[in-house]
């Protein structure tokens, strides 16, 4: 629940790849100032880039997705097949240090096409990431086209 004088965190995970990208990003961070959201850029190394924030504060990750692909893919072009462990271990550190945090990552797994091996280690690395995150934390909700399915709640 959130504290009414504790600060609202946006950690955008996005590194832009093109103009295109960086006018999606200052849209993004116009529309969140509104709300009173304090954006923090982490596209990669998302411990480091919290480390200065109030952990009393109310935190929104936007994406795991985003955050997988920067830590498996960067930009020297050489892949990082494990970077999911880092990943993992990195959010399951900041769920435990911040007691008010929303994680969201993308649902991939429904299409029964067949990748190349690097985009299913993509694929499976996530998938890993959510299922132990999915663990530890207090609730766990699905939202597609405005309806939400809860596997887990603090509730229950």
């Amino acid at each position: 629940m959130r504290k009414p004088d504790a600060p609202l965190y946006y950690i955008a995970t996005m590194i832009p790849a093109d103009e295109e990208d960086e006018t999606r990003i200052t849209k993004h961070r116009k529309d969140r100032e509104s709300y009173g959201f304090e954006t923090i850029e982490a596209g990669r190394d998302i411990l480091a880039a919290v480390r200065m924030s109030d952990k009393r504060g109310t935190f929104l990750l936007d994406s795991v997705t985003a955050l997988l692909a920067n830590e498996m893919f960067p930009a020297d072009g050489r892949a990082e097949p494990d970077a999911y462990i880092k990943v993992a271990d990195d959010l399951a550190q900041l769920v435990a240090e911040i007691s008010d945090m929303v994680i969201v990552s993308d649902f991939i797994y429904s299409d029964a096409y067949q990748y190349d091996e690097l985009t299913e280690a993509y694929r499976r690395g996530l998938a890993c990431i959510d299922r132990r995150i999915a663990k530890i934390c207090e609730a766990v909700i699905e939202a597609s086209a405005g309806v939400f399915f809860v596997y887990k709640s603090a509730a229950q």
